[in-house]
């Protein structure tokens, strides 16, 4: 007997959490060897961070194929709004779920979106930048970081920003 798998975007809730964690952890094993040593730990996000995240208004979606296998963050701060935490299981990676991801959250808000990544994280640059991101200058990232996120000096110096065409547009 086949049984179709059921797939859907929905608003992660607090019985997903530990599945939320999973998911970020498994995915992040991509930046071991890229990101600074010093920036890399296990597990990469512990849950008291993870729970800070969201107690400072992080909201998880999750793409689910009988059972949630990515996740992606929005968080509206200030006058923008940023994609934060984007993760997909590992085995699944590939197969266009974060673009999905992406796509929903950019239709949840009518503000300006930024995106922080590891500036050695390629790939995600790459995804990005495929759906219709533009990496920002290294002044204005250095701003940007400072004023919306809350992040190591560290994370600072090793990341990118990405901007959509809405803050592209505001800030020419």
């Amino acid at each position: 007997m086949f049984v179709e798998e059921k797939r859907m975007m929905r608003k992660c809730n607090e019985a997903d959490f530990g599945t939320v964690h999973s998911i970020i952890n498994d995915a992040a094993w991509a930046y071991k060897g890229v990101i600074p040593a010093d920036r890399w730990r296990l597990p990469y996000m512990s849950e008291n961070e993870l729970s800070h995240e969201m107690a400072e208004g992080v909201v998880f979606w999750g793409y689910e194929e009988g059972e949630l296998v990515g996740v992606m963050g929005i968080q509206d701060v200030k006058d923008v709004t940023l994609i934060r935490h984007a993760y997909v299981v590992t085995a699944r990676q590939g197969g266009g779920i974060g673009g999905k991801l992406l796509s929903h959250l950019m239709q949840l808000t009518e503000k300006p979106v930024l995106i922080g990544t590891w500036a050695n994280a390629l790939w995600a640059v790459r995804f990005y930048e495929k759906n219709g991101f533009r990496m920002v200058t290294v002044e204005e990232k250095n701003r940007l970081l400072r004023r919306y996120w809350s992040i190591p000096e560290r994370q600072v110096e090793t990341s990118v920003v990405l901007a959509d065409d809405r803050w592209r547009a505001l800030n020419k």
